[in-house]
């Protein structure tokens, strides 16, 4: 199964779901990030494999099984424009599960989902992965 983790900027939420996700699942994760800092911190973190840019998210996402990351991913100039419209057309348009979490930053409501702390959103996404590969 591959597991493609993609962040932006200083890399922070991405490099907790990969810490979160090797000690509960072990998994093999790739860290995708639109910098080399992003990318960095999840390195650090555990993931397995990195690579920065777009032509690494493009690449990944055509064969991935599950994408996670903040919710800006899908949403073209987002991450402060770290995020180029053919980096979200490839996110949104993979056959990859996405597992998005909210975040404020990226200027999107999700209507209906309720106001919760970065901490809980991670572990709903932690939650949400798990689901998904033990089924």
């Amino acid at each position: 199964m591959k597991i493609v983790v993609i962040d932006g900027q200083g890399g922070s939420l991405g490099k907790t779901l990969v810490e979160k996700i090797k000690k509960q699942y072990g998994c093999e994760l790739y860290a995708i990030g639109t910098n080399s800092i992003a990318t960095a911190a999840m390195l650090k973190a555990g993931a397995d494999f990195g690579a920065t840019g777009e032509n690494p998210v493009v690449v990944n996402c055509r064969d991935a099984d599950i994408v996670l990351g903040p919710v800006g991913i899908i949403a073209a100039d987002s991450l402060l424009g770290e995020i180029t419209p053919k980096m979200a057309s490839a996110i949104a348009c993979s056959s990859a599960k996405k597992i998005l979490v909210p975040v404020s930053r990226c200027k999107i409501v999700i209507a209906g989902a309720p106001d919760i702390s970065f901490g809980e959103a991670i572990d709903g996404a932690v939650r949400a992965l798990g689901d998904i590969i033990t089924k």
